[in-house]
């Protein structure tokens, strides 16, 4: 298979985001379909949709704005990168490109807490995003959670949404949470 020259998607954030979902890289589906997630087997919509309440039928722009509107936002730690296929094992160790994520979490005045969607993403968020975070950004939970990419096949869907479960209790509105 031969390397490609890979390149993410801007942030899908607003002001209201409490949680911000840090992947790694788009696989070649989800850049294909110019759309985060987009493999059918991947789990993240159908897990947002146990934990956000969104429904993962709607179309990308619905499940887009439902995400926001839950708080959540979405974006990779990754901007460019060279890699053979879609594995996260296959990206080329020193063409990576990180986006501006340290910028964009000092602008989010509500976030609450970052979730990293696979190791890969919480190493290279260590790497490069962690060390240049103001004392906002380092004051802020970052959670290394478990892939929902469908290599990560050993993870059900049940597992993930219990290991997934801070995200679902940061973006709740904090009068919704008090209520529980």
């Amino acid at each position: 298979m031969e390397q490609m020259q890979c390149s993410g998607f801007p942030a899908q954030v607003d002001t209201q985001c409490r949680v911000l979902v840090l992947g790694s890289m788009p696989g070649v589906a989800s850049l294909q379909a110019a759309q985060y997630y987009a493999h059918p087997r991947n789990r993240f919509w159908p897990l947002m949709a146990a934990l956000c309440g969104i429904d993962a039928t709607q179309s990308y722009a619905v499940r887009l704005a439902a995400l926001q509107a839950a708080g959540v936002g979405l974006w990779d730690v990754i901007g460019h990168c060279r890699r053979r296929g879609s594995l996260d094992a296959a990206i080329v160790r020193g063409s990576e490109v990180p986006n501006a994520v340290p910028a964009l979490i000092e602008q989010l005045p509500q976030l609450r807490a970052v979730a990293c969607n696979g190791a890969t993403a919480h190493r290279a968020f260590e790497r490069w995003v962690a060390p240049a975070l103001g004392a906002r950004g380092r004051s802020l939970p970052v959670w290394a959670l478990p892939s929902t990419s469908p290599a990560n096949a050993a993870w059900s869907l049940p597992r993930l949404q219990l290991a997934w479960q801070p995200v679902q209790l940061a973006w709740q509105p904090v009068a919704a949470a008090l209520q529980d």
